[in-house]
């Protein structure tokens, strides 16, 4: 079955999404950052995993070509719990496997400590640990020219060589968006380590989650380095799992694909 590009509505506002393939259910969310997306994060292991599962792949609200919040704050965990829970309703009725980068990383493990229909896990570049930011956060800066975008997509490889012409054009598109400037301003407006703050899973969020994940992490990641963010989830997950990629910075499943893919086929069988 060949994935379907569709929107879907939940709570009045669009939430743009890819849906198909046969096999067990797999709920997939991406990252945050100027001009992230599903395509932007996952259009390499999308077709490779409906292959095997049936994949239903979303655009956070805010992001990519879903519709926007009608009101602040724009940078919403509740919102995107929510968001989630949804999806994955809508997906099956029972258990589904999660794949979560980045930001939907931190949503997914929030949404697992509250419902036991999360299966199985594997998160990539995760957030959801608490640390002191130390490095300033490019992807959460507005780009206002084509050069400062590649700079910031190019803060998330380790191999430059691996951005392609076709991935910074996507991104343009989705940037400009009339009114998307405004909007991504107000959702980053604060300090890095507000949201850092804002997306930190409690000790009672983490006693709750009891489904196996499998946290992939590249070992050049600068924004969330593994030792500051899979690394102290696992430590306070007894049934989680670490593979560290080396030469791979914060873009695992764009930089990897295909070790990705075989990490997600021993995770979820």
């Amino acid at each position: 079955m060949a994935l379907v590009e569709k929107d879907i509505e939940y709570e009045g506002i669009k939430v743009h999404a890819w849906e198909g393939g046969h096999g067990d259910p797999l709920l997939i969310m991406h990252g945050s950052g100027a001009g992230a997306s599903i395509i932007g994060n996952f259009s390499r292991v999308i077709e490779p995993l409906a292959a095997r599962y049936r994949v239903l792949a979303a655009d956070l609200i805010g992001f990519g070509l879903s519709g926007r919040k009608p009101a602040e704050p724009y940078f919403d965990i509740e919102m995107w719990i929510g968001q989630a829970d949804f999806l994955a309703k809508r997906l099956a009725p029972g258990p589904i496997n999660f794949i979560g980068h980045s930001l939907s990383g931190a949503i997914g493990m929030k949404l697992a400590a509250r419902t036991p229909r999360i299966a199985r896990m594997v998160m990539t570049g995760t957030m959801g640990s608490q640390f002191a930011a130390s490095q300033p956060s490019r992807g959460w800066t507005w780009p206002e020219d084509r050069a400062a975008l590649v700079r910031n997509m190019e803060g998330g490889v380790y191999d430059k060589k691996t951005l392609k012409p076709e991935d910074i054009a996507y991104r343009q598109k989705l940037l400009a968006q009339s009114g998307y400037r405004d909007y991504f301003k107000k959702m980053f407006i604060w300090p890095r380590q507000h949201y850092i703050d804002q997306s930190a899973l409690t000790e009672r969020e983490l006693h709750h989650i009891k489904a196996p994940i499998t946290f992939v992490h590249g070992l050049n990641d600068i924004g969330f380095p593994p030792d500051e963010s899979c690394w102290k989830l696992a430590a306070a997950l007894p049934q989680a799992d670490v593979v560290v990629f080396s030469r791979c910075a914060h873009s695992v499943a764009h930089e990897y694909p295909e070790k990705f893919v075989t990490v997600c086929t021993t995770a979820f069988g």
